[in-house]
């Protein structure tokens, strides 16, 4: 049942009705989610953290951390707690501590349209390039900064063609470059190597920014040392969602962009705090619960976590293809690509298809028992269906170092765009 219809049994589609009953409303939405959620394995959120301490601590009244995270004032804010995410995702990043800015957001679209915001401002008359793989923020991001952007083919893995980025660069050398590199695409969990990106960007003197959106892979590539925003490694800001690995209750995350690349903006004097950030005001529950997940598990606990869910995943596709289903993952990814199985089984498990291929994460708090029910869900369905070969299995394997959208009205497919 969808939760339009539970409203509407409920009498709740018009607020202009009355009396009506809240509690049931709310109880039978917790009721939908709880079912759903046994099936819940195609999108990536973590189920396996405990937040219900602080919500209970702090989840009766208004935590607004409006301003900058370092701004002293206001009242009822957690930003000690905001600072003390960003110091931590920036150490496990080797971020160097004099060249490091950040604040927590409401979700990787954010992060990514704060950070390509500070880009563009320092290079206005840059092409943002991503690729057909890339979140479909990128694409709006460009389009509300009103910038040229150019898309490069990605790979049937997911993993962007750098030879095509490479012909695109070189016929606009003349413009600054700002290259967004995805860490976890959307359908293969694909990385994208920012070093043949740099490689490609110091070749043809383009200069400019180099971007990670890196909402799902950030922080367990970090936490392997796979992603470092260090200064060799040309990296200028990335974005991070809170809500996928560290599994908080609510949709957020954390962008950080290099102190040296954004613009410092002006005092608000009505609030006394400095206007730095894309939403002015922002969620401080967000941040105590992002510093929660932090705070209970440590670096240790979270690597544990990472290493479990590669775990699951690697018995996923041993599983698929036992049982004669094609299965594949990335090297450490959580995502296993499949071929899109029959409709019986996508209308039981939430799972996200994109044609003739699906996927499922094991993102922690995925059981292997869940694993073994859609595997014996698909076994009894249907024979095997393949797919295409080239789409199936990756080209290579994922470099050290990667989400889906549609390009922009004012470019074409092949990188093509109206000057």
């Amino acid at each position: 049942m969808t939760h339009t219809s539970i409203l509407s049994l409920l009498g709740a589609a018009d607020l202009s009705l009355a009396p009506i009953d809240v509690t049931a409303v709310l109880d039978r939405l917790v009721q939908q989610a709880d079912a759903d959620a046994a099936t819940s394995i195609g999108f990536p959120g973590a189920v396996d953290l405990d937040h219900s301490k602080v919500m209970a601590r702090l989840g009766s009244r208004l935590w607004n951390n409006i301003g900058d995270p370092a701004d002293p004032g206001g009242t009822a804010h957690t930003r000690v707690l905001e600072r003390a995410v960003i110091t931590w995702v920036a150490d496990i990043l080797s971020m160097p501590a004099d060249d490091r800015w950040g604040y927590v957001t409401t979700g990787g679209t954010e992060g990514n349209l704060a950070a390509l915001h500070a880009a563009y401002r320092r290079y206005p008359t840059a092409r943002i390039y991503y690729s057909t793989a890339a979140h479909y923020s990128i694409s709006k991001t460009a389009a509300i900064l009103g910038a040229r952007s150019v898309v490069i083919d990605a790979r049937p893995d997911g993993e962007m063609d750098y030879a095509h980025l490479a012909a695109q660069v070189r016929r606009r050398r003349r413009w600054p470059a700002i290259v967004v590199a995805t860490a976890g695409t959307t359908m293969t969990e694909a990385v994208d190597d920012t070093t043949r990106i740099r490689a490609v960007l110091d070749e043809y003197g383009a200069g400019g920014h180099l971007h990670v959106d890196a909402a799902l892979s950030g922080i367990p590539l970090a936490l392997d040392g796979r992603l470092r925003l260090d200064d060799a490694g040309g990296i200028g800001s990335i974005a991070m969602s809170g809500h996928k690995f560290l599994g908080v209750p609510t949709p957020c995350g954390v962008v950080l962009i290099r102190d040296g690349v954004r613009s410092h903006s002006s005092h608000v004097a009505y609030t006394d705090t400095v206007d730095t950030t894309i939403t002015g005001s922002r969620c401080g529950l967000a941040a105590a619960l992002l510093w929660h997940a932090i705070a209970t598990h440590g670096r240790e606990g979270h690597r544990w976590r990472v290493s479990e869910a590669r775990t699951l995943a690697a018995y996923a596709v041993n599983q698929l293809t036992a049982a004669g289903w094609p299965a594949w993952r990335h090297p450490h990814a959580f995502t296993v690509v499949l071929a899109t199985p029959p409709e019986q089984v996508r209308k039981k498990w939430l799972l996200a298809t994109d044609g003739d291929t699906s996927h499922i994460i094991c993102m922690p708090g995925v059981s292997k028992g869940q694993v073994d029910a859609f595997v014996a869900d698909i076994a009894a369905a249907a024979p095997p269906r393949s797919i295409p070969q080239s789409r199936l299995s990756p080209q290579s394997p994922t470099p050290p170092l990667g989400t889906d959208c549609l390009p922009m009205p004012s470019t074409d497919r092949h990188g093509g765009e109206f000057i």
